[in-house]
């Protein structure tokens, strides 16, 4: 091994992934090997070996690295111009430099505050150059500790910021702490990191990991439970040790209340508390009589006009019970019942307000009904400093009528954080079409809601008139009862399929339809008012496959973010992937890429006019939107659908994602595959059982 020193002058490769990085030295030297991203400018001691590159020549193999500050002003302009410190950028730093010369480096150690004293450094600025400067200063060797144990450096720096300079010593002693403090972080990495460490395949901490990481993934699937035999065959094929015999661990974790075991079956402790809080709210709703005020019946009298027999029964038992759940179909009357409802109550003067999961289906209920609908997060008023939210049972809703729409997207976590803060002197409203998919998270909560028997339940069934003349809604409901949709149009639909038998093909013909043909004839916007949809995310027709291909075609703007296989430019649709209640944007919601500040390393972006900032590292929260699978789609309406249905999808071909997708879309619905896809999608009703327990034990 040889020790040699030098300075950074240029990057010529860096792998975000496993940190592989080449980069040239100002002597010339070429260095290679698995390091966190240093800088240009960087001082280095690296420690390695001479090697002979059959193709680029000699370089300095790279074992280990150490890193200190630059010493001459070529090397500390070049330092702090690398983008290392926000509020930094070349013209800042050349003026810094400028001033103080060689000594910058003592100035930003010992007496930071003189900053003050350059050209465009202000209160603000100096705050933000404090904070980047205080922050670098011991990231580096930590960085280098998780790059030496497979940490990529995204990674590391979400580490880093967690963690600070402990990082090392909290990691060394628990290494699977990583997998709920960081989110990104799996159980796949943790356990890699646990083997460099040393964990043995049997260590306690990594089977009481193993067997959350199991149940989380459960829950990830839409399970509240796994059977204790199920959770000890998966956790041990993913672990590759026996973790029967180790119920001294369960009943550790038991203890720690990470778990709770009811009948041989396991659940996380949250979600256990989270079933039999549900049953509790509702069984103390239940209890409270309704008592119908005078004259209800002449009022209702006068609805008689407007409204069905099924739509009067459904506005009379609002008045008549503390709950109602109110299924259907698309055009079938749901959102004209829910308006002779709220002309009840208010006629009566009564106090209401409007819920939706999601900020689009929020929106969209807003804007059929004419009233102000909020997301159950801002209803309940979130708290992101402690996770918490402001209504809750100490401290309920205060509201005659509460209207919750799209209840099949409530999983079971969130109906937990809503019912427990709904008063006793509110009449709750479920609105939901259950025949949808079930939400993303664990629970069926609608169906477990229905099939219990305890609540009132409307079940619009009757088509109406304007919604018959729709071939998107009769065929989704010839799809939902298993029958093939009507295909062969005389007339013009709203309803097209499009044969196409070879997969290669498809996303051609997608992008042509979205480019020319569609917004020629109907005035679409390619990006705004067209969806793509696809069941999966892999394939020659997955969502990543289509994303890159219409980020290509249809965004001709300039890059404002690149890092390897992620690239963002300008005007991109994209998609928040997680609920980040610090910025108050959830999982689905879909924004546009206004633009980027390199200098502090922030992408904007604009949700529904909302302006968020994003920290570069926390790019992983988004992705391209131009297509989204139809699971990320619930809650949404779209002008212009396009789903691409092909054999390939088979895993996914079911009958209630099928049905999901195809009332996404508004004014157009555009099928492009095969009829045996299409055929299989329908005939498949097989859908997953999911472990659930609300109103069962």
């Amino acid at each position: 091994m040889e020790n040699i020193t030098g300075i950074i002058d240029i990057y010529l490769f860096y792998s975000e992934n496993n940190g592989y990085s080449v980069f040239k030295l100002e002597d010339g030297t070429s260095a290679v090997g698995n390091l966190p991203k240093l800088n240009e400018g960087d001082r280095v001691e690296l420690t390695g070996e001479w090697v002979k590159h059959p193709r680029y020549g000699k370089q300095f193999k790279i074992e280990s690295a150490n890193i200190s500050h630059p010493t001459t002003e070529t090397g500390i302009i070049k330092y702090l111009s690398s983008g290392l410190i926000h509020g930094i950028g070349p013209v800042t730093a050349k003026r810094i430099v400028s001033h103080f010369g060689e000594s910058t480096m003592d100035i930003f150690d010992k007496n930071i505050d003189l900053l003050l004293e350059i050209e465009g450094i202000g209160e603000k600025k100096l705050d933000a150059i404090k904070e980047g400067w205080e922050s670098q200063k011991g990231v580096k060797n930590v960085m280098l500790f998780l790059q030496s144990n497979g940490i990529s450096s995204t990674y590391s720096m979400k580490i880093y910021k967690a963690y600070g300079d402990a990082a090392p010593e909290l990691i060394e002693k628990n290494p699977y702490r990583l997998i709920s403090d960081i989110w990104g972080i799996g159980f796949k990495i943790a356990d890699e990191i646990g083997k460099s460490l040393g964990f043995t395949g049997d260590d306690p901490l990594r089977i009481k990991a193993g067997i959350i990481h199991t149940l989380q993934q459960a829950n990830k699937d839409g399970h509240v439970f796994l059977p204790k035999e199920e959770l000890i065959r998966e956790t041990s094929f993913m672990l590759q040790t026996d973790v029967g015999y180790s119920d001294i661990t369960f009943d550790e974790l038991e203890e720690n209340e990470e778990i709770f075991i009811k009948n041989n079956n396991v659940y996380l402790n949250e979600y256990y508390k989270a079933e039999r809080e549900i049953e509790n709210s509702i069984n103390r709703l239940l209890q409270i009589n309704s008592t119908p005020p005078p004259k209800l019946e002449k009022v209702i009298s006068t609805f008689k006009e407007k409204y069905s027999s099924e739509q009067i029964n459904a506005i009379k038992t609002s008045f008549a019970e503390k709950m109602l759940i109110i299924t259907g179909g698309p055009g079938t009357g749901k959102t004209t019942t829910l308006k002779g409802i709220i002309q009840l109550f208010q006629t009566f003067d009564k106090k209401i307000m409007l819920a939706a999961p999601t900020g689009r289906a929020a929106k969209r209920m807003a804007e059929v009904i004419g009233i102000e609908a909020k997301t159950i997060h801002r209803l309940l008023e979130f708290n992101p400093q402690d996770g918490s939210f402001n209504y809750n049972e100490d401290n309920p809703l205060e509201t005659d009528l509460l209207i919750i729409d799209e209840v099949s997207m409530i999983d079971t976590l969130l109906m937990y954080s809503l019912i427990i803060a709904i008063s006793l002197n509110t009449t709750l409203i479920f609105v939901g079409d259950v025949d949808q998919l079930p939400s993303v998270g664990a629970g069926n909560v609608l169906k477990d809601l229905i099939s219990c028997g305890k609540i009132p339940k409307i079940e619009l069934s009757t088509i109406f008139r304007q919604a018959k003349n729709s071939d998107i809604i009769t065929n989704a409901h010839r799809i939902n009862k298993g029958e093939m949709p009507a295909l062969n149009f005389i007339q013009e639909t709203d309803f097209v399929f499009l044969d196409e038998s070879t997969n290669g093909k498809i996303p051609e013909k997608i992008l042509h339809l979205c480019k020319e043909e569609l917004p020629q004839k109907y005035g679409f916007n390619p990006v705004e008012d067209i969806q793509i949809l696809s069941p999966i995310y892999k394939g020659e027709v997955g969502v990543t496959v289509l994303n890159k291909l219409f980020q290509n075609e249809l965004n001709k703007s300039a890059k404002v973010f690149a890092q390897g296989e992620k690239i963002f430019k300008a005007n991109d649709k994209v998609m928040q992937l997680r609920n980040n209640y610090e910025k108050n944007i959830f999982n689905g919601d879909i924004g546009f890429v206004v633009g980027s500040n390199i200098e502090d390393k922030v992408l904007f972006v604009s949700f529904e006019g909302k302006m968020v900032e994003y920290k570069f590292e926390d790019l992983d929260e988004l992705t391209l939107a131009y297509a989204v699978t139809v699971h990320k789609s619930q809650g949404s309406e779209f002008p212009c659908i396009i789903l691409p249905l092909t054999t390939s999808h088979y895993m996914m071909l079911q009958r209630n994602l099928l049905y999901t997708a195809i009332t996404r879309a508004t004014k157009l619905l555009i099928l492009i595959g095969t009829k045996r896809a299409l055929a299989m999608g329908v005939n498949n009703n097989k859908v997953k059982n999911r472990f659930t327990s609300l109103f069962k034990i």
